[in-house]
């Protein structure tokens, strides 16, 4: 049974946070380039890095040669889309000159520190360390600088919202619910809807997010779009969410400190 509640906690914990802020802090000088760069807020790229693999702690011990070929020929519901990034592997291992049986990463073959599949590699990922490579096992400078690539070429707004928390009631919210995550409504013209921002929000096209946890109220949010330019790295609203909600946590933390200084 799905539970926001559960997921959040799952991430929003103090490994993730603590782990956080000594990443921020040792790749400081990356963090801001890749802001610089690509508009994409330093605490953005550190929540995903830490959701995805606890700041590169936890990348996968499965080799993903076999992974991605068990997958492509023995899981018919998504084999297009594992012969795909069975493809992309060796096209990679070729280009990079190593061994295609070389790579290790998680279950479902993503690789590195941002968990990349070998295709995401292949279109976003970034040398931004400047040795020739493009290596997101080891170098916290290309994940950070592929991470935030990603996000850019993927829509990222730069200063603009991610979400806002909303109030919603009535048979409408349905209908928004059922419209998906695409943001297409303003807060103003989902009023019609039973739907209002619980603080002061941009009136510019969102979605409405329902994050359900079983026995709970339902906890709304408006989805600006770079809440949906996070769901194209893990297409869930719970994912995009505890993105947000970790970066929140992130931001506030090391302000706290740099301020106690």
């Amino acid at each position: 049974v799905r539970s926001w509640q559960a997921y959040r906690a799952r991430f929003i914990e103090p490994s993730r946070i603590h782990g956080g802020l000594r990443f921020w802090e040792a790749n400081r000088e990356a963090l801001e380039a890749a802001r610089l760069a690509y508009g994409v807020p330093e605490e953005i790229v550190v929540a995903i890095i830490g959701i995805e693999t606890i700041q590169g702690r936890n990348t996968g011990k499965f080799p993903a040669l076999a992974t991605l070929a068990t997958l492509a020929f023995d899981y018919p519901p998504r084999a297009d889309l594992f012969r795909r990034e069975l493809e992309a592997l060796l096209l990679l291992a070729r280009e990079s000159r190593r061994n295609p049986a070389a790579y290790s990463g998680s279950y479902a073959g993503a690789l590195g520190i941002p968990q990349f599949l070998p295709s995401s590699i292949r279109n976003w990922g970034v040398d931004f360390d400047g040795d020739g490579l493009v290596d997101l096992s080891a170098s916290n400078a290309d994940a950070i600088g592929s991470v935030a690539n990603f996000l850019a070429s993927h829509g990222w707004e730069a200063g603009s919202a991610i979400a806002a928390p909303a109030n919603a009631s009535g048979e409408r919210i349905n209908e928004l619910i059922e419209a998906g995550i695409v943001p297409r409504l303003t807060p103003a013209e989902m009023a019609a809807y039973g739907v209002a921002p619980a603080v002061e929000a941009p009136q510019l096209p969102c979605a409405l997010i329902d994050l359900v946890t079983p026995d709970q109220a339902t906890e709304y949010w408006l989805g600006y779009r770079n809440f949906y330019v996070i769901t194209r790295y893990n297409r869930s609203s719970f994912y995009a969410m505890a993105v947000y909600a970790l970066s929140l946590e992130l931001k506030q933390e090391r302000a706290a400190r740099l301020a106690a200084r």
